[in-house]
């Protein structure tokens, strides 16, 4: 296969490594091309004519460019209510803790904001209307989805799924084929860049329940233990994990218990 770039086997191991230890994914042998294109549109825009030139540039720091590598290198495939089910038991989950307090979620690898729009959508209908007491931290470590989150715009066919009465309720068409969320829903979330293996994430407040979903499918399973054992302590004594379809936390038995439809909940 010809390569526009040298792209060798040291090459790959050397960015396994680098993307493991700066981001916790784990990559297979199997993402060698996936790995190869996706950089190789970094080499064009710097301008640099090798991969062992652009490690070097990793390797001395180059902060602007270690963002660019993990944005190029992290996958963000999300929907608006995907996997609904998940939103239905936030909904009762939000109704057991009813008004008394603020009540606080995560969202901690929101992608481009589908899954945060809907966790404040799950709010406002269930508690009837805009002036709810939920508050929603979105995060992730991709700058560039972070700002598509931010900017709440979203194309018709996205949008449309969620039927009539959603859209003219919590969206406003910008007569370009796009559709905007409006400010109110808005209002209750508060968007930042989370790595989540950092040693401490800047929260505020005890959660009542994380979204964690289809996001340690990329960690080892050392990896995963790690970020669960820090996630148990921020959560309430009720507050719940969710998870995504294809995970399991069977082995953060001494800090998770599967209450069902993978959500977990604190031992």
């Amino acid at each position: 296969m010809h390569r526009e770039f040298v792209f060798t086997d040291q090459d790959f191991q050397k960015i396994r490594t680098l993307i493991r230890q700066h981001a916790g994914i784990a990559m297979a042998d199997s993402k060698q091309e996936l790995v190869y294109s996706r950089l190789a549109r970094r080499l064009r825009a710097t301008g640099i004519k090798t991969f062992a030139e652009y490690l070097d540039l990793l390797q001395r720091g180059h902060e602007d460019e270690w963002e660019a590598f993990v944005n190029s290198l992290t996958t963000n495939l999300t929907s608006f209510f995907r996997e609904a089910h998940h939103f239905d038991l936030l909904a009762a989950h939000l109704r057991q803790l009813g008004k008394t307090r603020t009540i606080y979620l995560w969202c901690s690898a929101c992608s481009t904001g589908e899954e945060a729009y809907s966790m404040a959508i799950t709010a406002v209908e269930t508690f009837g209307g805009f002036d709810h007491p939920v508050r929603i931290v979105a995060s992730d470590l991709d700058s560039h989805v972070l700002a598509t989150a931010k900017a709440g715009r979203y194309k018709a066919d996205a949008v449309e799924k969620l039927g009539q009465a959603r859209m003219e309720r919590f969206f406003t068409a910008d007569g370009a084929g796009y559709y905007k969320v409006r400010p109110e829903l808005q209002r209750c979330i508060e968007f930042k860049r989370i790595n989540l293996l950092d040693a401490q994430y800047p929260l505020r407040d005890r959660l009542d329940a994380i979204f964690c979903r289809n996001v340690m499918i990329y960690f080892d399973k050392e990896t995963q233990l790690a970020i669960l054992k820090k996630f148990a302590p921020l959560l309430h004594p009720d507050g719940l994990l969710f998870a995504g379809h294809s995970e399991s936390f069977y082995h953060a038995a001494a800090y998770f218990r599967l209450r069902g439809q993978t959500v977990y909940e604190r031992v």
